[in-house]
């Protein structure tokens, strides 16, 4: 029988960056919380998979940029897919439609971003601990204009660009195979853009990836 009276047992966390002054950073924060216990550190997704795989961690906080290799989602969705997962919480420094999207959809429990204060990290580790969502207040706002206001369909045009960008060409390869201007490129660009939640070519590719616009 379990003594009412005992302690709870720690969170165990373990931390996924590829920074090392930012892993030291958060392990010397977290060691001020008694409940939470950092079993293990990881730099890389491999890492992250094989380390949780051996120390079955309660919490893995995972940052979305991991350099070469497996990315954050990637990791999360390996990592949310076993029998016995451990909750997934982000903590990273993009707020962008499509990180957010890719990181829910992946499986993570809560989406933070690295300017909280420590207190709202503390917080989250432990909510995600019990299968609770924590999403920083404009992550909220943002998956909450999403559902207010779904965006906008790709046009076939923007498809066919879209494709293009998958394959890695520029603005003027994209315009001599389509048969169109640069400009004409770069205004169908700020639109996916626009419609997909990204700034950047490598955030396109990948939204629409996961979207299932691109194969």
């Amino acid at each position: 029988m379990t003594d009412p009276s005992a302690e709870p047992s720690p969170v165990r966390l373990l931390v996924c960056d590829d920074h090392a002054v930012v892993r030291a950073g958060l392990l010397a924060l977290l060691d001020s919380e008694p409940d939470i216990e950092v079993v293990g550190q990881a730099g890389t997704g491999e890492e992250a998979l094989a380390l949780a795989a051996r120390l079955a961690p309660d919490v893995v906080l995972m940052d979305l940029q991991l350099g070469e290799g497996m990315d954050g989602v990637a990791t999360t969705r390996r990592l949310t897919s076993g029998s016995a997962a451990p909750h997934v919480l982000v903590l990273t420094t993009y707020d962008t439609d499509a990180d957010i999207t890719r990181a829910i959809e992946a499986g993570a429990t809560g989406y933070l971003l690295k300017a909280e204060r420590p207190e709202e990290l503390f917080a989250a580790i432990r909510a995600a601990a019990r299968g609770r969502t924590t999403l920083s207040a404009p992550v909220a706002s943002r998956v909450m204009a999403n559902l207010r206001a779904p965006r906008a369909a790709l046009t076939e045009r923007e498809r066919e660009i879209l494709g293009q960008l998958a394959r890695g060409l520029g603005n003027r390869d994209i315009a001599r195979a389509l048969f169109i201007s640069e400009a004409t490129v770069k205004t169908h660009l700020g639109r996916i853009y626009a419609k997909l939640g990204v700034d950047t070519r490598s955030g396109a590719v990948a939204a629409a990836k996961e979207r299932r616009v691109l194969p």
